[in-house]
């Protein structure tokens, strides 16, 4: 099976901060898959490392359904690089033939279930991010860093 798999988390330093979220145990897990990484935010074109950002008014699907916005703390709106990003990440999981992808948890790209809240203090809301709320549209299965042992080979 081909996986989609947030760069950060196979060590790589993209995550917004310019540093990374590697997990050795995930990184046993996936070897018995087809893996291709991707940072849906820098596909989008912002840099690392860049201004934290959230989803403010809802999640993943309500930005793509234009009913919420992704603004860094500082207030700028990053908006159309993250959906731009998404479907950048989209594109490669048609292109690759990916079934499946772990994605990092929270993220307001790749988060999975659970995204902060846009406050920036650290609270969480029910949804999904951008980047796996459109995966998910597309029919493909996405995991965090948390749940992946639930993905079967």
């Amino acid at each position: 099976m081909k996986l989609l798999i947030s760069a950060c988390l196979l060590g790589i330093n993209c995550k917004y901060n310019g540093d990374n979220n590697k997990s050795e145990e995930l990184m046993d897990f996936i070897k018995a898959f087809d893996t291709i990484p991707i940072c849906p935010e820098q596909l989008g074109g912002l840099t690392t490392p860049r201004a934290a950002a959230e989803i403010k008014g809802g999640s993943g699907e309500a930005v793509l359904k234009g009913e919420a916005r992704v603004y860094i703390k500082e207030g700028g709106d990053v908006t159309e690089k993250f959906i731009r990003g998404a479907k950048e990440t989209l594109e490669l999981a048609k292109l690759y033939g990916c079934e499946a992808a772990i994605l990092k948890a929270r993220s307001p790209s790749c988060g999975c279930g659970t995204i902060y809240d846009g406050s920036f203090s650290g609270k969480t809301i029910v949804g999904n991010g951008i980047c796996t709320q459109l995966l998910l549209d597309n029919s493909i299965k996405v995991y965090s860093e948390e749940n992946y042992k639930e993905l079967q080979a």
